[in-house]
């Protein structure tokens, strides 16, 4: 097991997780509206966030690969929600896009 993983669980709030702090910045950024904590576009803005820092970690140790596979789940998963805007609500998709700064 690697350090990173041992610190966790000792109770040591582990360097790849959002605080929530975070979290309820990036909700409110992202939200449609005062109570919307599930839209694609909150998802997609966390999963953005949790990516990006999750990256910088593996840049940092290239051989964790327990965490490499989470980051690929992770891309799937954003993948699948910006597909599904993409279909239904595309002026929303751009306006996603754009904001968070992801390539088509």
């Amino acid at each position: 097991m690697t350090t990173l993983h041992l610190q966790a669980r000792r109770g040591r709030v582990s360097a790849l997780m959002l605080t929530t702090k975070k979290k309820s910045i990036i909700i409110k950024n992202a939200a449609r509206h005062d109570t919307d904590t599930g839209s694609p576009d909150v998802q997609v803005a966390l999963l953005s966030k949790q990516i990006d820092e999750l990256a910088k970690h593996l840049k940092k140790n290239p051989k964790d690969f327990h965490s490499r596979r989470g980051l690929l789940q992770m891309v799937a998963d954003r993948r699948a929600h910006l597909r599904y805007l993409e279909t239904n609500d595309k002026r929303r998709y751009n306006a996603l896009i754009k904001k968070l700064g992801l390539k088509k």
